[in-house]
């Protein structure tokens, strides 16, 4: 008589290994599109509306996906690398979608730019989701890296430090104020009065809270940059550790979306502070929609080869 393990291993899911896969490259190459052919803007020109509630579809489909991709592996009991790892990931994703609407509310429907949103708290949560379940899935493992391969997870980490810091420095301290400013002709005196600035679309409880939370901005960015460190040196020990085997492939993708994210993250650092009149919605932004894509192929990917692995106690003879 087979036992409950071995059934549930051969159970099919409707959603194959293969096909999420292909759903997934799909959708990145559409993004990319997407991205490519409608994200450049004449300087000055804000992007359209319907280009911005794109590259919001574009993220939530693939954070959402991911996520319930990575809470199915935390939900097997067959799962091999451990079912707390996929916890910690698929939450990360989770609160990133939840970051994805507080922050949509604010700058598509009421149209505000605050300098610290709702939105933030749950990406910070995220940060800390991911890492936690990153790191569990590099300590589950016996490390054996070698002192060369040390050295490397070092000099990233520092490499990735000194750019966080450096993009977080004010433009006329990190020397790109000559480059990023250009020289203006002398404006004539105004002849006619300045336009009133528009009413607020925001209810009074939003400018509120927007006005509360500013004081945060320097704290905020300041736990931006450590976990974005943190991620990318996570991410860098978890892409050695997993440099071979029969589960590599699954924590290259991982390690991949990681990659994306850091990379996502420093161009908005490097746009929204040097960039003038920096809109959301850039080329490089496309990397926000990669990360998840790929989180959602390695979670897939270990789906699959963890319940098609035949488990030791079923391989025993019952006594």
């Amino acid at each position: 008589m087979s036992s409950s393990a071995e059934k549930s291993s051969t159970a099919k899911s409707p959603l194959t290994a293969q096909t999420i896969v292909l759903a997934g490259v799909t959708w990145a190459v559409a993004a990319l599109l997407f991205f490519l052919l409608f994200g450049a803007t004449p300087p000055g020109e804000s992007p359209p509306t319907w280009y911005l509630l794109g590259t919001y579809i574009f993220g939530f489909v693939a954070n959402l996906s991911a996520a319930i991709l990575c809470l199915r592996n935390w939900r097997s009991p067959q799962i091999v690398s451990g079912r707390n790892v996929w916890l910690g990931i698929g939450l990360g994703l989770f609160l990133y979608v939840i970051g994805d609407i507080l922050f949509f509310l604010w700058e598509f429907v009421w149209e505000q730019d605050p300098v610290v949103s709702p939105g933030d708290f749950f990406y910070l949560l995220n940060y800390l989701c991911l890492s936690w379940g990153m790191m569990l899935a590099v300590t589950s493992r016996r490390l054996n890296l070698e002192l060369k391969q040390w050295i490397a997870i070092a000099a990233i980490g520092i490499v990735g430090m000194a750019l966080a810091v450096w993009l977080s420095l004010p433009p006329s301290m990190s020397g790109l104020a000559s480059t990023s400013q250009t020289p203006t002709a002398p404006t004539p005196a105004a002849t006619t009065p300045a336009p009133a600035p528009a009413a607020s679309r925001a209810p009074d409880w939003v400018v509120k809270l927007e006005e509360d939370l500013a004081p945060l901005d320097k704290p905020v960015t300041l736990i931006y940059t450590v976990f974005d460190v943190a991620l990318l040196i996570a991410a860098t020990t978890l892409l050695l550790a997993f440099w071979g085997g029969r589960f590599s492939q699954s924590w290259r993708m991982i390690a991949a979306a990681a990659f994306c994210l850091y990379i996502a993250d420093m161009w908005f650092k490097y746009a929204a502070t040097r960039v003038p009149d920096y809109q959301s919605g850039g080329i490089l932004e496309v990397f926000w929609v990669f990360s998840p894509l790929l989180f959602g192929i390695g979670a897939a990917l270990e789906y699959d080869i963890s319940t098609r692995t035949p488990t030791r106690r079923a391989g025993r003879r019952r006594s």
